[in-house]
């Protein structure tokens, strides 16, 4: 009792210490003052915390408000902006797909066209373009194309065609189909008896369904400005639903080895984390993330975890009967994964426009559905972003699982694993490129320390291949699909890849041209808003109905048929 007296007289000692300054400072002024200056100090500590607590970082607000002054000074801005303008010129020279030498329809025809017309209509549209997918030359984009399946896809689609699950009494086998994909899904992913989910448009509506769920749980919870750890790596979905939903994006630097670090994602755990991401695999580099390793952060501090498998989802989980059992677990298996989201419209071989999200249990589902129960036209309830939604898409989708089977899916899975395993060996012995950490699955990144990389992706455009071309770091990647199992198809890429290089080490101060060195310039752009504009000029670009050299018209402007 004597202590705690001792330290009760410290601090009043303290305290009064601390009122009498106070009172000193005061001292003089008149009410209506200490009235006007504690309404002002509340007010400022209110702007202050609004202004230092938002969602985008105040380092990153201040280098966008730094640039945007500089863009504004007469000399500084002027030089920029003929950069953007000789930037937009090169990109819109290098981007053959947007030039179209033939007069855009632009109103109605005043007379219908007959069923031949409108058919060789679509028949010369079709065959616009120099890439042809069908020669195995493309990275990814198209995963079967066979022709076998595509027959089916299209009688399925035709009786389907003007269905609408957002009616499931009036078209209730449809949504029988829907239910069983979701249900075969979750079967695949290890998904216990209270495992759910819902099918989307793509893999990027299951992402963001799962960022909205995973928001609304937070809220729930009292987190006023959730927080969401992703990965660099992690798909741009996750930043397309933070800018949507008003959460808080952390990214979570990699590992030497294109990992997400583990220890960096423990460190940035806060009280407002409201999810955490990984990837199996990545999008970029193809690495699976250590899902085991962050679920055991997900167990401990009790957040929702999320595992993007909407590139590979439905590879990896055929891997195992296939002959190439992944290092580690990545599914429902793994105690703290929560959700799962997987396209069916890239290694599930349905048409494009088909995903599924999935949950460890419906408590989790409940976020992501939405509900009007006030609304004059009836109560309205939907389950993901759409309201109607192409019924004919989820009904190929069905097709196609039940068409394929679990044998066709691993047999398909063993050509595309075996493909990749022996680019990537026959890569690696290529002196002057390297491959990015230890890739499993369907994706092999390309770097090199030797010459700048987007000359060897301009020399394979040339040859015919399209592949995909990444940033920070420089490289770019092929993403493996059925159509690169064809004989042939694997042996000539690397023929074309050691050729390329050869090429290349004739002359290694060549400037890069082209794309490449469009992507070049824009990694080297401090001010990221620079990137966006010369992004959204070309977004602009794909809906332009101009012909070039000719009377300028955008898309919807009045015109003649």
């Amino acid at each position: 009792m004597d202590a705690i007296s001792s330290y009760k007289e410290i601090l009043q000692v303290y305290w009064e210490t601390a009122t009498g300054l106070v009172n000193a400072c005061c001292d003089g002024l008149e009410p209506w003052q200490l009235v006007g200056l504690t309404c002002s100090s509340t007010l400022l500590a209110v702007w202050l915390h609004s202004f230092l607590f938002q969602p985008e970082s105040l380092t990153s607000r201040i280098k966008k408000q730094f640039f945007k002054l500089l863009r504004r000074t007469p000399f500084v801005g002027a030089i920029i902006q003929k950069k953007i303008d000789e930037a937009l010129n090169d990109v819109t020279s290098s981007l053959s797909f947007l030039k179209d030498e033939k007069d855009y329809i632009k109103a109605l025809p005043e007379q219908g066209m007959s069923q031949p017309e409108v058919l060789q209509k679509m028949k010369e549209y079709s065959s616009k373009g120099d890439v042809r997918w069908e020669d195995g030359k493309v990275s990814g984009t198209v995963y079967s194309g066979e022709e076998k399946l595509t027959r089916l896809l299209v009688q399925v689609y035709e009786e389907f065609a003007w269905s609408n699950p957002l009616h499931p009494d009036i078209f209730p086998g449809l949504r029988k189909m829907e239910a069983e994909v979701v249900r075969i899904a979750c079967t695949l992913f290890h998904g216990g008896p209270n495992s759910c989910g819902a099918m989307t448009s793509g893999g990027t509506e299951s992402i963001l369904m799962a960022c909205k769920a995973y928001r609304d749980l937070a809220y729930e919870r009292g987190i006023k400005h959730p927080e969401m750890l992703v990965p660099v790596s992690a798909h741009a979905a996750f930043d397309k639903a933070a800018h949507y939903f008003g959460l808080k994006m952390i990214h979570i630097p990699l590992t030497k080895t294109m990992e997400v670090d583990v220890q960096a994602m423990r460190r940035a755990i806060s009280k407002n984390t409201a999810m955490l991401v990984c990837s199996a695999p990545q999008f970029p580099h193809g690495i699976m993330d250590p899902i085991e390793e962050v679920a055991e952060l997900a167990v401990k501090y009790k957040i929702p975890f999320h595992v993007d498998a909407c590139l590979g989802g439905f590879l990896i989980v055929f891997m195992e009967k296939a002959g190439f059992p992944l290092k580690h677990p990545f599914d429902f298996r793994v105690k703290g994964v929560t959700s799962i989201s997987a396209d069916t419209h890239k290694y599930g071989y349905a048409p494009k426009g088909s995903s599924v999200v999935l949950y460890s249990d419906k408590k989790y589902r409940s976020y992501q559905f939405f509900v009007a129960p006030d609304w004059q036209g009836g109560i309205y309830a939907s389950p993901s972003v759409a309201g109607s939604r192409p019924g004919g898409i989820i009904a190929a989708c069905w097709a196609t699982l039940m068409h394929v089977g679990e044998s066709g899916y691993v047999e398909a899975t063993k050509r595309i694993i075996k493909t990749a395993r022996f680019l990537e060996s026959e890569l690696r012995k290529i002196d002057s490129i390297f491959i990015f950490g230890k890739p499993e699955v369907s994706v092999l990144s390309i770097g090199s320390d030797t010459f700048d990389i987007y000359r060897l992706s301009n020399l394979l455009a040339a040859k015919g291949w399209n592949l995909n071309v990444l940033q920070f770091p420089p490289s770019i990647h092929l993403c493996i699909t059925q159509l690169h199992t064809k004989p042939g198809v694997a042996e000539q890429f690397l023929k074309d890849v050691r050729d390329s290089i050869e090429d290349i080490m004739k002359d290694l101060n060549a400037k890069t041209t082209g794309m490449g060195a469009i992507y070049g310039m824009a990694q080297s752009i401090p001010d990221r808003s620079l990137v966006a504009e010369i992004s959204l000029a070309y977004l602009d670009g794909l809906y332009s109905t101009e012909v070039p050299g000719g009377e300028k018209h955008m898309n919807g402007s009045p015109g003649h048929y």
